[in-house]
């Protein structure tokens, strides 16, 4: 059996096309647009814009997002494109499959776990972070961190934590409202979306009075600058690095805010839920994407006019409390706007993780239906139409990193993975353009191979812009996947068993 078997687009469009056996069509335009932004603007926004400018980028990190969102809008164009003519669950996992084969596509499949599972306990425990922030405190340490985790307080006394609760709780609340339903899902999602971006809204337009020219200049870190280090002597930023200054650190810093923009490619995870999908798909995914990048290229500037860039190194300013130090310290009188910004950020995790759950549980039903993992993954609830035993399976796993793993080890994983995915999704269309180029294309990615070429290009040199360790982990993942796969998927793959659609010529030549 081929490594690289395709599955059939007739087997893809018959599948999707059953509506009494798979997932029900709720979905508008509006829907997926918001549910765009609903995955798109949280930790990302609100954490990783100082964090950019602090350890790479500077006053540039405006640059950083235009750098990240043009590697994103030649992806998007290329997601568009597949999610309009393959209107199935699944995302880049499905359109692999058409295009260059199983192994791809179980790869890529195994990478969107490291974007979704992960992100959504990563953002969970940062979700509880948050909470207990704004409660001031007052949420026991015992019970809002890992096992792993550990402190002695002023007095003396030493604190261990046993599990962390308010991560499992948001992430069993999400669940549920999953398995109830898509649609209630879109509703409350849209809510949120409407709240944080009203308070992006009110810091871009309230900030703007506050911007200091000065700090703008310089606008690139300039080479030469001197390492920072904290009081024990301990380095804390580095800028010796090509990607720590100048236009390197610009690039630098688009991969570090390029989680910002993670969760476009989660709209197209819902094909199979879109009423219209070959209208609707295009519309959700470059429309969230065009929204979310002129706010956060405004929510960047505003944020490093506000405070010096320098600021940001420390970590306590730069990555936990960015906004809300440069209002309270820079901007007198609003801290009733630092507030609604911790509102705000509670919103946003909270959208973030519903979607990403919703986004993992769909890749997992389109993988169990196709053999690779087991049935229980594509079991759809007969009242809710929602693949439910997936939604349980997964808070079981996302649920138990978040309540007893640190959230700092899943790091910037979540972004290789969506990165190793844009890649693998813009070599993909070009390869279905070259192979199949009469096949009905309700949207078209303009300038191929050149958009093509540009999106892995582009992709490809953030993925190589992410620090060692992080790649060290990413590809020891992808070897473990490779292990689940030749030893369990490849033989169970129902692609070439008997009623299977094979492909036909027409689909390749």
């Amino acid at each position: 059996m081929s490594l690289f078997r395709k599955k059939s687009l007739d087997a893809i469009l018959t599948q999707a096309a059953d509506s009494e056996k798979g997932l029900k069509r709720t979905l508008g335009a509006g829907n997926l647009v918001a549910l765009g932004i609903g995955a798109i603007i949280g930790a990302g926004l609100f954490v990783r814009t100082a964090a950019a400018a602090g350890q790479a980028a500077g006053p540039a990190v405006t640059l950083s997002f235009v750098v990240a969102a043009i590697g994103c809008a030649f992806a998007g164009l290329c997601y568009a494109e597949f999610a309009s003519m393959i209107p199935i669950a699944g995302s880049a996992y499905a359109y692999s499959y058409v295009t260059m084969g199983e192994l791809i596509a179980w790869i890529i499949g195994w990478a969107l776990i490291m974007e979704y599972a992960l992100g959504a306990a990563t953002v969970s425990i940062a979700w509880s972070e948050y909470l207990n922030k704004l409660f001031g405190g007052s949420i026991p340490y015992e019970w809002c961190h890992s096992p792993f985790e550990s402190f002695t307080d002023s007095a003396g006394v030493h604190h261990s934590g046993i599990m962390n609760a308010p991560a499992l709780v948001i992430l069993l609340a999400l669940t549920l409202l999953l398995i109830k339903g898509t649609q209630e899902s879109a509703l409350v999602n849209a809510i949120i979306v409407f709240i944080k971006v009203a308070i992006v809204l009110m810091f871009i337009a309230i900030g703007w009075q506050f911007i200091k020219p000065e700090n703008h200049t310089p606008f690139l870190i300039p080479e030469g600058t001197p390492p920072v280090t904290d009081q024990a002597g301990k380095v804390i930023a580095d800028y010796s690095g090509w990607n720590k200054h100048g236009w390197g650190g610009v690039l630098g810093g688009a991969a570090i805010v390029f989680f910002a923009f993670i969760g476009f490619d989660a709209v197209s995870t819902a094909a199979q839920e879109a009423k219209n999908p070959k209208r609707d798909m295009p519309i959700g995914i470059l429309g969230s994407l065009i929204v979310c990048t002129i706010l956060y290229i405004l929510f960047g500037y505003v944020l490093t006019g506000v405070a010096d860039w320098k600021d940001f190194v420390d970590p306590e300013k730069g990555r936990e409390a960015s906004v809300a130090y440069a209002i309270s310290t820079y901007m007198t009188g609003y801290k009733w706007l630092a507030d609604a910004v911790t509102v705000a950020i509670l919103a946003g995790f909270s959208s973030v993780i519903l979607v990403m759950l919703m986004g993992q549980s769909r890749i997992f039903y389109t993988m169990s239906n196709d053999g690779l993992i087991p049935k229980a993954f594509g079991a759809i609830h007969p009242k809710f139409k929602t693949p439910y035993k997936a939604n349980w399976i997964l808070f079981v796993f996302v649920g138990a990193f978040a309540a007893f793993v640190p959230g700092h080890v899943a790091g910037d994983l979540t972004s290789f993975g969506t990165l190793f995915a844009f890649v693998l999704v813009s070599i993909g269309v070009w390869i279905l353009r070259v192979k199949s180029p009469n096949l009905e294309r309700p949207f078209k990615t303009p300038l191929v191979p050149v958009v093509c070429s540009l999106g892995a290009i582009i992709c490809t040199a953030m993925i190589v812009g992410l620090d060692k360790q992080t790649l060290t982990v990413a590809f020891a993942w992808m070897a473990i996947g490779l292990v689940v796969y030749f030893a369990y998927s490849r033989k169970r793959s129902k692609l070439g068993s008997p009623g299977e659609i094979l492909p036909k010529a027409s689909d390749f030549n």
